[in-house]
Order: C-alpha cells, then structure tokens, then sequence
C-alpha cells in the first residue's frame, strides 16, 4: 500500500507541477497583452500630443487659458487608457470565458455565486487599467505635462473611470452572440475617441453634434482627468463625477443580473 500511495502522490506532484507550469506560461502571455496595450496608448500620445502638437503649438481653452496642445491632449488620451483597458478584460475576455473555454461552470460549482465572479473580474480589470495609467503618468511626468499638484487626483480619476466602465464591459460580454458583435463595441469606442473633447474643444463643434458629445461617458471622463491635469476646478468636475458614478452602479447592477442568467443557463 505504501509503494502505491507513494506512486500516486508523486503523480499528484507532478501533475500539480505540470498545472503551475502551464499557468505560469499563461501569466506570462497575459502581462505581455498588458504591456501591449500601455505602449499603444504611449504611441498615441507621442503621434498626437507631440507629432500633431509641434504643429498646433498652443490652444486657448473656452475659459481664456492658454495650454500646448500636447498638455491639452495628453489627459484625454489617459482617460481613453483607462476606459480601454478595462473595457477589453471585461468584454471580449470575460466573453470567452464563459462562452467557449467554460471557465465559470467549475468557479460556480463552489459556494462563489455571480456576483462574486464579477467582482472578480472586475478587480483584475482595474489592475489592468491600472498599469494603463500608471505607465501613462509616468511619462506626463517625465515630460513636464503634470501641470498641478492636483494632476495627482489623476491617478485616482481614472480608476474611477475604469470602474465606471467595468459594468458596461461585462454586460456586454453577456449580450453579444458572437466575436462579430465586439466589432459595433470597438466602433462606439473610437467614436467616443475621436470626438469626445478628445483633440479639440466641444464648444468647436457645431451646434447639433455637442449634445451627443455631452452623452458620452468618455466625454465626462476626459473633463474630469484634464481638470485635475491642468488645475482647473469647477462646479462641472462634481457633474462629471455624478454621471460616472450613476454609471458605475446601473452598469454593475445590470452587469450582475445579466451574468447569473447566462451562467445559470
């Protein structure tokens, strides 16, 4: 008995060692997707803050202020970091999940229930976000774009960005059928990115196009990162905080009633 319970344990080792192997591999890759995403955002800064801002020079906001560009740009493109982030670890990855690898069936077999696994993901999609804005800052700094002690808020602002946006990308992991519907996400997406005060002022748009500006979610968060950036508070930063909050608690709300009905189909 004891030369086979000392077979079965050394297979059981083994077998264990092999799992944290294929993990570790599996950690690795996913830090690489991480990573990949920080530098796109880096790229966009340095193609558009600096490329298109030596061109543009400086900018006078609404208020009179005048900023470069590259400082105008840059916190837009941080809020854009964040949203993205999390957005891609909420939707497409949780989608596959829970559509094709079946990783929830055995998650849910444990007293864990939906609303655990939401939360879950969740938090590893603010870590996410998290290196998103971290690297991000970092190079503000580097190049002289923290304008305020108040930038630091930055930081903050944008992991509230991310959450706001976490519940939105888990309830549509729920809705969409196939990986063609993620195509209408990624439209909206650089539709809110293109023309959300992203690269000019909403009040250069035309009349008719700045009430849809107003709507966007991202719109609230590139006032509110770009108010603290440049130091320039208002009573809209608590507006902006007040409509990223309303959609942070409605987004996980439906999030999590969407998730446990197609978990427990």
């Amino acid at each position: 008995m004891s030369v086979i319970a000392y077979g079965a344990a050394r297979a059981s080792l083994k077998s264990s060692g092999a799992l944290l192997n294929r993990n570790w591999v599996a950690m690795r890759r996913a830090w690489i997707l991480v990573i990949s995403g920080a530098v796109e955002s880096l790229l966009f800064l340095f193609a558009f803050g600096f490329g298109v801002g030596a061109l543009v020079g400086d900018i006078t906001l609404p208020d009179g202020t005048t900023v470069s560009y590259t400082a105008y740009v840059a916190p837009a493109i941080l809020a854009n970091a964040a949203m993205m982030g999390v957005l891609a670890e909420t939707s497409i990855n949780v989608f596959a999940k829970f559509k094709w690898m079946k990783v929830y069936d055995g998650i849910l077999a444990t007293p864990l229930r939906p609303w655990d696994v939401a939360l879950g993901e969740v938090w590893w999609a603010l870590i996410r976000g998290g290196t998103y804005i971290g690297a991000f800052v970092v190079v503000m700094g580097l190049f002289g774009l923290l304008d305020s002690w108040w930038s630091l808020l930055a930081v903050p602002a944008c992991v509230f960005i991310a959450l706001a946006f976490a519940g939105i990308g888990l309830t549509l992991a729920t809705v969409f059928r196939d990986w063609p519907d993620f195509d209408w996400m990624n439209a909206v997406v650089f539709a809110m990115f293109l023309f959300g005060g992203t690269f000019t002022p909403v009040e250069a748009y035309p009349a008719f196009a700045q009430p849809i500006v107003y709507v966007m979610p991202l719109y609230h968060g590139i006032e509110l990162v770009r108010g603290l950036s440049l130091g320039q508070l208002g009573p809209m930063m608590l507006v902006h905080v007040a409509y990223l909050m309303a959609l942070c608690v409605t987004g996980m709300w439906i999030a999590q009633k969407r998730l446990a009905k197609a978990l427990y189909k």
